[in-house]
């Protein structure tokens, strides 16, 4: 199958756009004509361009106010596509997209529609062109996909056909098993785009927040589901209108689009292959769909690795102690320490020449790496390879381990391996060993990691999560910070061994956005780890023992504790001599949890403790950053 992308989806310059297209490894593109009106240079040389980086123009788009129209505008309109025609010719573009009608002149008349886009097909033909005819979700009288399939069929036109864009459809709640129906051969293009779910109109929604398919909430897959059971053969394409793609390095963006559109097809392909139905076999048979290696399911997190240098390996070292933690081993070979507490499993890489060390050098200290444990590493690095993310190799020595790794969004490393026992073999125990901190009580394993990302860093670590990791997206919440807004969003695995929460800062003056501006090229960061306890109590108060620091919570939210749960004053009281937080879920169960104060600045550590609650918390957000 074709893979395009819509020259509206990417910033820079026209030819920019086409070179990053190119480097993304796609076939096509669809040429938005504001971006050649722009352009700065004739339709022969943009042809060679194309040419020279072997990408084919498929889609020349849009022209718009077409059909339904008064006839002596029609016919200015005729006029006006046969510049459009000979401009297309030129350029090598075969297929025109016509969108329905927006202006307030058409008329509520489908006859004269088809009649006008079949005289309109009639003149396309003579230059060896064809029309593809898109229902707008803000059409003025056609909005779905089932009223425009009616017009071209009621036109008739051998070179008139039906463009299907998935926002088009999905924005309006249009159901699209219909598509199904549709010859396959009168599809002439596929348009998918995703979008957040959001209460707003349609033309603002479609014109600022369109993105990939799996960055958004719309049921592409059944979309384009849909298109393939009908028969459709021709290319898949993206058209995404979304502010913070137009301002982003396109190269990132378009590789984005590229693994967007390859998930899709995997996924797609999963559920024609699990239906029983011949209409799904045969779709199969018609169109080749990219099949990744299987996935290899991710089941949580082997170990936590922090980049610093020789003076924070200590400071750091004495809060894992503090923490709880026993120095289990040194590295054979390298500068880096090994700290466990059960099932948790705490790295200090201090090595000067390492990669760690470039990114301790850009961000202070900070999170470099993770372990992800899987019970087949090799597979979960190929598909990751696959789906467009890059290998990482880090130095070995003799008879050290091999962990599969890749490079996630923002460069930290992720390490796929069995279990935490693959990379143990790689560390001794120091002969100056200090003593062995105590283990906290009820501390048992990681439940999940923050990370603080700039704001064009969401969808493609949202992407990145579901695509590569195999993650759900959660609910997209908003928290209240003293100095503005944080969007937050989890995402984690079915079985939630594995968790991960995305948030991005909508001011500037935030805690989050000064830790992400302070992250450097990464462009984000780890900002909290959290741990989880069997009873946070027991465990907050070994770590106040120890030593450990936690934020202060106000007295006034104890108070309003009281005032809106069923908790016992006695109860709530415990809580805050601790400075523990609360919340409660529909279903009856809790969430516990406590901060302790940043270290360097740069993240900090939650001690959490949930029963039947799939969530994070937020309703505390506001009460954790104004005491940080």
């Amino acid at each position: 199958m074709r893979r395009a992308i819509a020259t509206v989806s990417l910033s820079g310059t026209l030819r920019q756009k086409l070179e990053a297209i190119a480097a993304a490894g796609f076939d096509a593109y669809e040429l938005f004509e504001p971006d050649f009106i722009a352009y700065n240079g004739d339709a022969r040389e943009l042809r060679r361009i194309g040419d020279d980086l072997g990408l084919a123009l498929d889609l020349y788009q849009p022209l718009r106010d077409v059909e339904g129209m008064p006839e002596a505008m029609f016919r200015r309109t005729l006029e006006r596509a046969e510049r459009k025609f000979e401009l297309m010719a030129t350029l090598g573009a075969p297929l025109l997209l016509v969108c329905s009608n927006t202006s307030p002149a058409a008329l509520p008349e489908p006859g004269r529609a088809a009649e006008q886009l079949h005289a309109l097909a009639e003149r396309a033909a003579r230059h060896g062109l064809r029309i593809g005819y898109e229902a707008l979700a803000w059409g003025r009288w056609v909005n779905r996909y089932g009223q425009a399939w009616s017009i071209v069929e009621q036109a008739g036109h051998g070179a008139l056909g039906l463009i299907l864009d998935s926002f088009h459809t999905l924005s309006l709640n249009d159901d699209p098993a219909g598509i199904a129906a549709i010859p396959g051969e009168k599809l002439y293009f596929v348009q998918m785009a995703d979008a957040p779910l959001m209460a707003m109109d349609v033309l603002q929604w479609a014109r600022h927040h369109r993105n990939f398919p799996a960055q958004g909430q719309l049921d592409v897959v059944g979309f384009f589901e849909q298109a393939l059971r009908a028969g459709y053969r021709g290319t898949l394409s993206l058209e995404i209108f979304n502010d913070v793609f137009r301002a982003t390095p396109n190269r990132r963006i378009a590789l984005d689009a590229m693994r967007s559109l390859l998930f899709l097809e995997s996924q797609v392909r999963e559920r024609l292959q699990r239906a029983a139905d011949a209409p799904a076999r045969g779709a199969l048979e018609r169109v080749a769909l990219f099949d990744p290696p299987a996935p290899s399911a991710v089941d949580g997190i082997a170990f936590i690795e922090f980049a610093v240098d020789a003076a924070h390996a200590r400071t750091l070292a004495a809060l894992f102690v503090q923490l709880g933690f026993e120095h289990a081993g040194r590295h054979r070979t390298k500068a880096v320490d090994w700290y466990r507490q059960r099932d948790i499993h705490l790295v200090i890489n201090a090595q000067a020449d390492s990669e760690a060390r470039s990114r301790f050098d850009d961000q202070g200290p900070c999170v470099c790496a993770l372990g992800l444990m899987t019970a087949e590493p090799a597979r979960a690095a190929d598909r990751a390879a696959a789906l467009r993310s890059a290998r990482h190799d880090s130095p070995r020595g003799p008879d050290e381990a091999l962990l599969p790794a890749i490079v996630s969004p923002g460069g930290m490393v992720l390490h796929f391996m069995p279990d935490a026992a693959t990379f143990e073999s790689d560390f001794v125990a120091p002969a100056d060993a200090p003593r062995a901190a105590m283990p906290v009580p009820g501390l048992r394993a990681v439940d999940h990691v923050a990370l603080g990302l700039a704001n064009d860093q969401f969808d493609t670590w949202m992407l990145f999560g579901r695509a590569v990791l195999g993650l759900e997206r959660g609910d997209s919440l908003e928290l209240a910070d003293p100095f503005g807004l944080i969007r937050s969003v989890g995402v984690a695995n079915r079985e939630r061994s594995l968790r991960f929460v995305l948030n991005v800062s909508l001011s500037e003056r935030t805690r989050t956005a000064q830790q992400v501006r302070s992250s450097g090229r990464s462009g984000g960061s780890v900002h909290h780890i959290a741990l989880g306890s069997d009873d946070v109590v027991a465990s907050v108060r070994a770590l106040r023992a120890n030593g450990v620091r936690f934020v202060p919570i106000s007295a006034n939210y104890y108070d309003d504790l009281l005032a809106r749960t069923g908790l016992p004053d006695a109860r709530v009281r415990e809580l805050q001599a601790l400075d523990i937080l609360y919340d409660e879920s529909a279903r009856g169960g809790h969430y516990l949890h406590a901060y302790t104060e940043p270290y360097a600045e740069r993240f900090f550590f939650e001690i959490v403790q949930r029963a039947d609650y799939d969530a994070y918390g937020a309703v505390n957000a506001f009460a954790r950053v104004a005491a940080q």
